[in-house]
């Protein structure tokens, strides 16, 4: 199986994993001028931003350890983008989760990263 196979099926699980905690998918591998998101859900009256990381055993760091400062600002501007298109910039809460999968360990971290002003 290719990355971007690997990828998607992660992304998958992260989705039923989340579903079957409450939350609602309102779009999958949202793309912007500045990155893409893996997953936006609905937590009740909060969106929320998912980055999906699968890791092997031979990869430098873990899944979670993957989501640098540089990921984060991308994610961060592409769910700016999102809340503008949609016109929700000043209207929901939000919040950034991370799912990692890490061999048969799997990790949600709900507000994983936040806006640093």
């Amino acid at each position: 199986m290719d990355t971007l196979e690997i990828g998607k099926q992660a992304e998958l699980r992260a989705c039923s994993i989340l579903e079957a905690n409450g939350l609602k998918l309102l779009a999958r591998n949202y793309h912007s001028p500045f990155g893409e998101i893996d997953l936006i859900m609905r937590d009740q009256e909060e969106v929320v931003f998912v980055e999906v990381r699968e890791r092997s055993p031979s990869d430098f760091a873990s899944a979670l350890e993957s989501v640098t400062k540089a990921k984060q600002r991308k994610i961060i501007k592409t769910a700016m983008h999102y809340l503008q298109k949609l016109q929700w910039f000043d209207k929901v809460h939000c919040r950034f989760d991370v799912v990692a999968f890490d061999d048969d360990k799997t990790e949600w971290v709900k507000d994983a990263f936040r806006v640093e002003y």
